[in-house]
């Protein structure tokens, strides 16, 4: 039986292979969208190696006080990419910011190396204001998913060469060595400014600037762990990027990633996965607040693969005790939860493909004839 299972997966996979991830993978028909549900912002927040028991682990933690427990919706999301069971950060990050399955180790563009748009790009032809903001080296996996298109997530130098014409409105980050200490001697930071964004490298200078485009590069490389000083830089800088784009009367897209959960999941740091979870939950608060006020903004939260086999093993939400083990110090295949609140947030439900994340956002924008 275990070798006829076995025989069975190998095939199965095979076919996935063979045939094109729109045929594959296509999203479930989903209902028609009534004009009350088309929401005028989108943020998505991912958490990096976020899978349900990380969730549970920090609602624990927090005494049952997660800013995520309060999205209405959930369903679950597939992580499988184009050439593997076991998705890395950049074919999933392409999957939600492109809608397409790629090989791990691409950036926005199919197997056969084919650029494709990403839906930050498709808001910016519709005249939205878009923007980053991540706990990593900006030009990591998944924010370059949105911006970039490469065929190695290595080519972190590229990578920052390509946010200069991304049209990118507001990002904020780690990697300020990609811009300005770079093999060809460029240095790319003055050639943001030459694009009229407001380069800054501290929060407290980041906290000026009060409309126009800007680029927080706060880290020569990484921002450290929250335990080791980078404190409330993602919240922050979640605030920050919400107040600039929503100057924009025709609406914005922002993706903000808790990116070190992952870290913590390849480290078995459980202390570490959960300082990183609980600090990426602040950052959804602050959508979520922003969202309630709004009205007009759907909130998306989920992540782009699980991180270390995570089992939960044991907790106290009166003690704020968690406790669990892992299996990895990988990836694993497990789906992933999404949570959504505001309009069109009832879209999100059952098993979806990570695809399907890009195309409920796209659909939910009113872009879809736009190509990508």
């Amino acid at each position: 039986m275990k070798i006829f299972f076995r025989i069975s997966l190998s095939i199965a996979f095979s076919i996935v292979l063979t045939f094109s991830s729109a045929d594959v993978f296509a999203q479930k028909k989903s209902r028609n969208i009534s004009k009350d549900e088309r929401p005028k912002n989108i943020i998505l927040l991912i958490g990096d190696g976020m899978g349900l028991p990380q969730v549970y682990a920090a609602m624990s933690a927090s005494r049952d006080n997660l800013n995520i427990s309060r999205l209405p919706h959930t369903a679950f999301v597939k992580t499988i990419s184009a050439d593997n069971y076991i998705t890395d950060s950049a074919a999933a990050g392409t999957a939600l910011a492109c809608g397409v399955k790629t090989n791990n180790g691409m950036l926005g563009m199919l197997p056969d190396k084919s650029p494709v748009r990403s839906i930050l790009h498709i808001a910016e032809d519709h005249g939205l204001a878009t923007g980053l903001a991540v706990s990593c080296d900006v030009t990591h996996a998944t924010p370059a998913a949105f911006i970039a298109n490469v065929e190695s997530r290595k080519m972190a130098q590229e990578i920052a060469i390509q946010y200069l014409d991304s049209g990118v409105d507001v990002f904020i980050g780690g990697g300020r060595e990609n811009f300005n200490k770079r093999a060809d001697s460029l240095n790319l930071l003055d050639s943001l400014i030459f694009r009229n964004y407001q380069v800054v490298s501290t929060i407290p200078a980041m906290m000026e600037v009060t409309s126009g485009k800007l680029a927080g590069i706060l880290y020569p490389a990484h921002p450290p762990k929250y335990s080791e000083g980078r404190g409330d830089m993602l919240s922050i800088a979640t605030s920050k990027a919400i107040e600039l784009l929503v100057q924009n009367p025709k609406g914005f897209f922002l993706m903000v990633e808790g990116s070190q959960i992952d870290w913590g999941g390849h480290d078995n740091n459980i202390q570490y996965m959960l300082d990183e979870t609980i600090d990426f939950d602040m950052a959804v608060g602050i959508a979520l607040d922003f969202a309630e006020k709004n009205g007009e903004t759907l909130v998306i939260v989920t992540a782009d693969h699980e991180t270390g086999g995570f089992t939960n093993l044991g907790g106290n939400f009166l003690t704020g005790e968690a406790d669990g083990k892992f299996s990895a110090g990988d990836h694993s295949g497990t789906p992933v939860p999404v949570f959504t609140y505001g309009p069109g947030a009832s879209h999100f439900e059952g098993f979806l493909d990570n695809t399907d994340i890009f195309k409920l956002m796209k659909k939910l924008f009113g872009f879809e004839n736009a190509l990508n």
